[in-house]
Formats: structure tokens, sequence, C-alpha cells
């Protein structure tokens, strides 16, 4: 008989018939599928470029596997010389260095859009005193400003306070209160007339939200970038920074390993680049910028942006990649065969390599998963950790650890290392408004950046660096027109020398009467400066006096 025949199978006491020509022609179906998958490595009808992993299943592989495709290492051409950019020097002071950040230009355009939102509130109704402000007196401003922070008092105001054990009475001297106050209202960015037409553009794709801001933030972000040269090895991070509203304000940040601030991007909130490939990508390619960096550049970043199709961008940029990648996303291996699993020793590596791409899983206290396009798999590297024997103590153990991991590690931090430089004596604080938030938060970048062009310098010289606070002391003196024992920066007329006392007790006594201790030389002597009230020598063979009104500033406010 070969007509078809029905076959019964009995299954929970119900008879299901199917057809031997049904089951023939689903047989045949099936087979063709398989050798569909067979042929491209992905199912029937698929697209290459919408495969999650490599185009053959291949097994992970181990430490002991050779690794036949290692890629050659990028080679650099920067577009400059890596480093601090002239004209700056090692001989400049951190005033100078900081002028170079905000120089006349920026001054110049903060006092007319100050001005002009005063006259513009003031055209509104709104009552106040107010006085135009110059650059000279925005200095002084932006000099309270580093000042306070040094000092860190509660509220800004407290600098003025009287009638208390904690008065300081320095502050008053440079700028009253209610002038301060003024100003920290007033200020503004942004042209107010250019803040209206912005306004009617609210709801559209040409809205600017960060229009308030975006004449500082441009100039700050072409000066960080003008000064300074990257080396070699570069991050992507983002950085929070704190924000009157609910969720705060996120800036996407390139970094140099040694902190510097080369660009940075504030989010918001949707990507306005046409890539279609997400958000982590636009933000990697704007930063990562050829015609500004050159090429051979190592770019580390961490599992937001990570991505196979970022990788392979940046590799014909001329760019090599390294980061830390998420299961499941699009392009990275998903194959089970021989994976790590929580029974691996620690310090198990497996690794898949699918073109330039490198995957990485690695056993440490967890599972660390990288991607590279410029790293091969292990090199010999090792790491100790502690680890539990069988005793049930603990014990110090040598274990392998991949290159990528290795390299990771040491270059990733660009942007941690500058946001601990910039938490110290931060000139962060609360405040009603976020053009505010942002413009401090600019102020913070330009002194951090400041700080580290200068420690390059000092190490490109082998001089001894100052701290971060002793550099913002002298930066804050030198805003305020002072010197940092509290003398004018410019010594101005009446510094003349005159007797410690002028009491009459004859002349057995008149030698030693009313002697002082030399602020230079710390010995005994009977003159001192009529302005500066303090004992200085003068004599042929020590001339005290000179030194003291000539010398370079010192280290610390009094």
């Amino acid at each position: 008989d070969t007509g078809p025949r029905d076959l019964e199978i009995p299954t929970r006491g119900v008879k299901f018939r199917f057809c031997y020509s049904i089951l023939s022609s689903l047989s045949t179906v099936l087979c063709r599928g398989r050798c569909l998958v067979h042929r491209n490595g992905h199912g029937a009808g698929g697209d290459a470029s919408r495969s999650r992993s490599p185009h053959r299943p291949v097994a992970w592989r181990t430490e002991a596997d050779p690794d036949d495709a290692v890629p050659q290492p990028p080679r650099f051409r920067p577009k400059r010389i890596p480093g601090v950019q002239p004209p700056l020097n090692a001989a400049q002071s951190p005033g100078e260095i900081f002028s170079k950040f905000f120089d006349d230009e920026v001054l110049k355009c903060l006092c007319e859009n100050t001005n002009k939102n005063a006259a513009k509130k003031k055209e509104n109704g709104k009552t106040f005193a107010w006085k135009e402000i110059a650059p000279e007196e925005l200095q002084k401003y932006l000099g309270l400003l580093l000042y306070m922070a040094v000092c860190n008092f509660p509220k800004m105001v407290d600098i003025w306070r009287r009638n208390t054990i904690f008065h300081v009475p320095f502050p008053a001297t440079v700028m009253s209160k209610d002038r301060f106050m003024a100003i920290n209202s007033i200020l503004h960015i942004s042209d107010p007339e250019e803040d209206v037409a912005n306004g009617k553009k609210k709801g559209t794709e040409d809205y600017d939200t960060f229009h308030l801001v975006r004449p500082l933030l441009e100039m700050m972000r072409s000066r960080c970038m003008s000064n300074y040269h990257p080396k070699q090895h570069i991050s992507v991070e983002d950085r929070m920074v704190a924000n009157p509203t609910k969720w705060g304000l996120k800036f996407f940040v390139l970094a140099d390993v040694n902190g510097y601030i080369i660009d940075f991007k504030p989010y918001t909130g949707k990507s306005t680049l046409s890539s279609g490939k997400g958000v982590s990508f636009d933000v990697v390619t704007s930063l990562v910028d050829k015609d500004y960096l050159g090429s051979g550049y190592i770019v580390y970043c961490d599992n937001f942006y990570t991505s196979p199709a970022l990788f392979q961008h940046l590799k014909k940029q001329g760019f090599g990649a390294c980061g830390t990648y998420r299961e499941g996303r699009l392009g990275v291996p998903s194959s089970q065969e021989n994976a790590l699993h929580k029974r691996s020793p620690r310090g198990s590596i497996r690794w898949i390599r699918d073109g330039d791409l490198l995957f990485v899983k690695w056993l440490d206290s967890r599972e660390v998963s990288i991607c590279t396009t410029v790293h091969p798999v292990y090199s010999g590297d090792t790491v100790l950790c502690w680890q539990k024997n069988e005793d049930g103590h603990f014990e110090s153990v040598s274990v392998p650890r991949p290159t990528a991991v290795t390299e990771y590690n040491k270059y990733v931090g660009g942007v941690d290392t500058s946001d601990q430089v910039l938490g110290t004596n931060s000139v962060l604080c609360k405040t009603k408004r976020s053009n505010m938030t942002v413009f401090r938060h600019l102020l913070d970048i330009a002194v951090t950046n400041c700080f580290i062009l200068h420690k390059e310098l000092c190490i490109s010289k082998q001089q001894k660096h100052k701290t971060r606070q002793a550099f913002q002391e002298e930066l804050a003196a030198h805003l305020l027109g002072v010197c940092l024992d509290g003398r004018p920066e410019f010594p101005s007329q009446g510094h003349f020398p005159v007797p410690t006392s002028t009491r009459d007790m004859g002349r057995r006594h008149r030698a030693s009467l009313g002697r002082k201790q030399c602020t230079v030389c710390k010995r005994s002597t009977p003159w001192k400066c009529q302005q500066c009230s303090v004992g200085l020598c003068l004599q042929l063979e020590r001339n005290c006096f000179l030194e003291f009104h000539q010398r370079p500033k010192m280290s610390g406010f009094a």
C-alpha cells in the first residue's frame, strides 16, 4: 500500500491523526532550513547585519589556546605634539595659566551680557541698585568664589558676618556683601535678546536646552582643546553634576589619562546626530574627532558605550578601542560552549576573536566581559587576590589576568581622576538656577585643567608642583589682586621704613627699645614698614626691607 496512511498517537486519551504526506513535507522543510543555516551561519531568510553573535557559532577558547590573529598596534600620529601647548611654560603662575581659559574674550562676553540682563530687568519694572560690571570686578567675583571654596563656608554670606568669633575681615576689603550678591543674581552668560528668540522655538527641534550657558560652554570647550593635546590613551565617560531640578545634569566627557578634560558635551535627552545607532554611538563619535586628535589613539569606555558597531567604526577611522560590554548587545557572542560557570577557578579566561574584535571573559570575584581591537588575549600578566583555601582561611594567590583588563584598569580612570581633583575645593553649591550650576561647573573644569597643566609643566622640568589647594589659593589671590600674605599685589605708595618705637628713653636704651622680629631673617630689628607694620632689617649687608617687598608670593593664606 503506497498511499498515505493515518498514524494514531495516543496522548492523554486523545487520538491525533497525522498524515504521512504532511510529515514528509515538514521533514523536507526542516532539512532545507538546516541547510540554509549551515551555509550562511544564520537562520533562513536571516540577515548577517542583525546577528547577535559571530557568524559561525564557535566555542569559547582558553588562555592556553594560541591566538594567531593578534592585531598590529595602531600607528600613533597625533595632529600636534602631545602635552601642554605653547606659549604655556613652567615659569607661568597659576593666574597666567588661568588667563588662557578665562581670557579677555570670555570676561568681556560675561560682562556685556550681565549688564544687558540688568538693563532688561529694570525695563521690566524691577527696582534694584546696579552699577555696570567691568572685567576687573568680575575677576574679583571669581576670586571670591575660589576663596569661599578653600575656606569652605556653609553659606556664601557667612564670609561677611560680623560680631562673631568666626568673622573674616578680608573679603569685605575686596567687595561688599550687597555687591557680591547683586552680581551673583544678575550674572548672565547668553545675550538676553537671543534668549527670547530661543524661547520661541520651544517644542521644536531647533530649541537649545543649554542656550543660557551656550556661549561659555563653547568657549571653554575650545580652550580646553587648544591648550593641551592628549597622549595616546584617552577615555570617554559620563559625569553627573548636582542640579536644583530632580534629575541633575549629565555631561559626556573625553579625558586624558592624567585627568585633563579634553572635550565635553551636555546630555540634552536625545541624540541630535543622524547615525541612527543610538546615543552612546553618537556621543563617542562626536567626542573622538580625527580632525582634531589625529590617528592611532586608543579609546577606553565602559559598557554603556561599548558595541561591536562602534569599535568597528573607530577601527576604520584609525583608532583602537577597549571597553567592558553588556551581555545581549547586538553583535556580542552568545555561545555557551566552553563558557565560564560558577565553579570555574578564579582567574579563568575565555575568549573569542571575530575579525577585528576580541571578546574576553575573565573570572575575578565576578565575571568581567571586555572587548578590544588592539590587545592580545594574554601576555603573562598576573594579579594578587585573596582566596579562601580548604581550611577556610584566606590566602594571597596569583591568578592570570587578560592583557585587555590590565590595560583597561590602567587607562580608563581619566574622568575619575578629574573628578577627584575637581571635587577638591569645588565652587559648586546649592543654587536656584540651573545655568549658575553649569557656570560654576565650567569654572571648576577650568581651574582643574589649569592645575593639571601646572603639574605637567613642572614634571617636564623636573620641578616640584604645588598641591591642589595651594594652587587654588594662589589663583584666588591673583584674581583678588593681593598676595597670599595679604599685601597688595602691586605695592602702592606708603611703604617706608620707620622706627619700631618713637618713645624717647634716653641714649642708653635706644638701641633695644621696641625692637621687633624681622619677618624675613627672624632677627631683632628696630625698623618696620610704615604700611605693612612688620619688622624688617635695614642694613648694608642685610636689606630685608627690599627683599620683603620684591619677593614672590607665599604658599598659603595668612
